[in-house]
């Protein structure tokens, strides 16, 4: 088994709670916000739904330069979310099972301006950049959902909503 089909592994089982997570962000509310300084409820349910996708393409390279980065347009509907989401995880299961072992050990930069900021080896960046960050967001994402008063889905157990001994 490669280190590839590990972090796949981990993905595909991961993408299906957050799925459930996105797929019960309310329509009516993407342009809300808990806060000034907070995303709105939309745009992070797009970041969610794009992190596979875009940190996976970003890690096939050698380095990334965060100056390149440029802000994509907001989705419009729940639906719309759920499908760059689906779209996303099929991009980074793709380019993942392209990785061998010897380049998930070769380091990867993250840039500003041209110059490293951070250089770590490749696994890193799909271990901390893309799952890790994927989980920290989808948590962010949950914590709206309760906001909202939508009810949230398991994610690793009965949540308070889905809980049959509550």
């Amino acid at each position: 088994m490669t280190i590839a089909d590990t972090l796949i592994m981990e993905l595909e089982r991961e993408a299906q709670t957050t799925r459930r997570v996105l797929e019960r962000v309310p329509e009516d509310k993407l342009t809300w916000k808990p806060h000034v300084k907070s995303m709105s409820l939309g745009r992070l349910a797009q970041h969610v739904a794009t992190i596979p996708g875009n940190i996976s393409s970003m890690a096939r390279l050698d380095s990334y330069d965060v100056e390149k980065f440029t802000e994509p347009p907001q989705l419009e509907t729940t639906a719309a979310i759920v499908a760059a989401f689906d779209e996303s995880v099929a991009q980074a299961k793709a380019e993942l099972a392209a990785t061998d072992d010897a380049a998930m050990m070769k380091d990867w930069s993250f840039k500003m301006g041209g110059n490293p900021i951070m250089t770590i080896p490749r696994i890193g960046v799909y271990r901390t950049i893309l799952l890790n960050h994927l989980y920290h967001h989808r948590g962010q994402l949950t914590v709206y959902l309760r906001l909202l008063e939508v009810p949230v889905p398991s994610i690793y157990g009965p949540s308070a909503d889905e809980n049959p001994f509550a």
